[in-house]
């Protein structure tokens, strides 16, 4: 078999936002699937990451699907959207033309393409309803866009009730915490018929719960609504954690 080569391209989410380490770094989903898989086939395999947090759909595209196709992997993970429909105006046809961008590109390169929908923070946040509404919407278009497409990996998350409950995500209720980014983790080593820890599913550890009401806003909302303001992201001055391969061995 060869060996797999592993990127992962995306924003908060595929970064690791909200699972952080003791050190301060971030792990994630990704990491967690990286090495899950060479847990699972008892192989080791070649692993990069170029997500940065806080960057809309077609930056991702534009910035990170190419640089990741240049390391020839034999794998690509791609999410997106989830900063967009933040956002006013939204226009979800729009996003859902980059998934169409990166399965092209992917199937001109060759490369094995596994999609992500992100976790839905709607029912914790404010205005709630609204990011429900359209993250259903951008769901099903680019459920559309690859309907005819079997050999992409699917692992939507976005439907996932469970994975919508509080004790899955951080204290800004906006990012997945440690339970929530080992869930993700663990669908998709099963979407790519591999078998992760069964406690990946439904972790059991206690983590801290965050601010509520008026400190809630001040800690959170409000720095967010600062940015837009002033055309800042998160992600700004930042760099690819992984910006080239490095080695999971299985444990």
């Amino acid at each position: 078999m060869a060996a797999v080569r592993f990127v992962a391209i995306g924003d908060s989410f595929t970064e690791g936002v909200g699972d952080e380490l003791p050190d301060g770094t971030v792990r994630g989903w990704a990491d967690l699937t990286a090495q899950g898989w060479a847990d699972a086939t008892g192989e080791p395999i070649q692993y990069s990451n170029l997500a940065i947090r806080g960057r809309l759909v077609w930056p991702i595209v534009d910035e990170q699907l190419d640089r990741a196709l240049t390391l020839q992997p034999t794998h690509l993970s791609f999410n997106g959207g989830g900063n967009d429909i933040l956002r006013p105006g939204v226009d979800i046809e729009h996003i859902a033309d980059a998934f169409t961008r990166v399965l092209r590109r992917c199937d001109e390169e060759g490369v094995q393409l596994i999609l992500l929908s992100g976790a839905n923070p709607s029912p914790q946040l404010p205005m709630g309803d609204v990011f429900q509404k359209r993250g259903d919407l951008l769901a099903a278009a680019v459920e559309r866009r690859i309907e005819n497409c079997p050999d992409v990996i699917r692992a939507w998350n976005w439907p996932d009730a469970e994975l919508s409950q509080p004790r899955y995500w951080s204290q800004d209720r906006l990012h997945m915490n440690a339970n929530g980014h080992h869930r993700v983790a663990a669908r998709v080593l099963n979407a790519l018929g591999l078998e992760p820890r069964e406690d990946w599913w439904a972790p059991t550890t206690a983590l801290p719960t965050g601010a509520s009401g008026f400190a809630y806003y001040r800690e959170f909302v409000g720095p967010w609504i600062k940015r837009r303001v002033t055309r800042t992201s998160s992600g700004d001055g930042r760099a690819a954690k992984y910006a080239d391969w490095v080695e999971r061995m299985p444990q």
